[in-house]
């Protein structure tokens, strides 16, 4: 039962994230001929320039990268990701969506907005609707300079280039901030605003720090022994992960407690377990 209620759930979201996107392209783009980055950036320019319908473009682009996605991830990805992008064709094809403003900037950035929501609550459902992060994840592992990000950045380049020549610089100026839209409501829909982040601390009065922030925001803290660089005097490190709402308290706790602690704050992929969920007080 709970199985069938998880399903349920991320066919709603991946049939949602189809919509949105539909709406992002047809509702927004496909009239000011912006594209976006990605398989879906490289669909919208081929019909652009070469005039073949965008529904047929689209999944016949992306079938080389479900293949991947089949041999590295595996079937029920594939199956999910093949359903969502002929969903997606097929509202390219037969659904009319109203050319919502003349004006470009709000196109690029709204389009740019409707189309990362569907690309997040479609990975939200556990299918793709756009194959560039599998090739991009098939590369970084076979090569040990570039990473995902990377890989997904030199694509793009290659795109915007060429919509720059085929479309004119404005149009492809435009369709960068579509993608930067886009890539940035995918984080938000991915991570969320609970998007976890990890707090380093190194202090003398390490223990005072610890209490206060178990104490204060119910977090947990874990205590590494190390010592100083310069001194090779003996200190307590320690690591906690908070959202990032959360990171400004923090620093107030140590900045309180400590004015010369240093602080380090970096951004993590993902954490599960522990106490990273605050707990209700009673």
């Amino acid at each position: 039962m709970k199985n069938l209620i998880s399903e349920a759930k991320n066919t709603l979201l991946i049939l949602l994230g189809i919509l949105s996107a539909g709406m992002g392209i047809k509702g927004f783009l496909l009239s000011s001929h912006f594209i976006d980055g990605g398989v879906t950036g490289v669909s919208m320019l081929l019909a652009s320039v070469l005039g073949y319908p965008l529904a047929l473009l689209v999944p016949l682009i992306n079938l080389p990268f479900i293949a991947l996605g089949y041999r590295q991830i595996g079937w029920k990805f594939a199956l999910k990701s093949t359903l969502a992008i002929a969903g997606l064709a097929l509202c390219l094809a037969f659904l009319d969506y109203p050319d919502v403003t003349p004006d470009l900037l709000l196109t690029s950035v709204f389009g740019g907005l409707f189309i990362g929501a569907g690309i997040g609550l479609a990975i939200r459902g556990g299918a793709v609707l756009d194959g560039t992060e599998i090739a991009a994840l098939l590369i970084s592992k076979n090569s040990h300079l570039l990473k995902v990000g990377d890989v997904i950045l030199i694509l793009n380049i290659f795109i915007f280039s060429a919509a720059a020549f085929f479309l004119g610089i404005d149009k492809a100026l435009y369709s960068v901030l579509t993608y930067l839209a886009a890539s940035k409501t995918v984080d938000f829909l991915i991570h969320g605003i609970e998007e976890y982040t990890a707090i380093i601390v190194m202090s003398e009065q390490s223990d005072q720090i610890r209490e206060a922030i178990v104490r204060l925001l119910n977090r947990g803290v874990t205590i590494y022994q190390g010592r100083g660089g310069m001194t090779g005097n003996p200190i307590n490190i320690l690591y906690c992960v908070v959202t990032r709402l959360e990171i400004g308290r923090v620093r107030a706790v140590v900045q309180e407690i400590d004015p010369a602690a240093f602080v380090v704050v970096h951004p993590l992929a993902d954490a599960s377990g522990g106490i990273i969920k605050k707990t209700a007080v009673h």
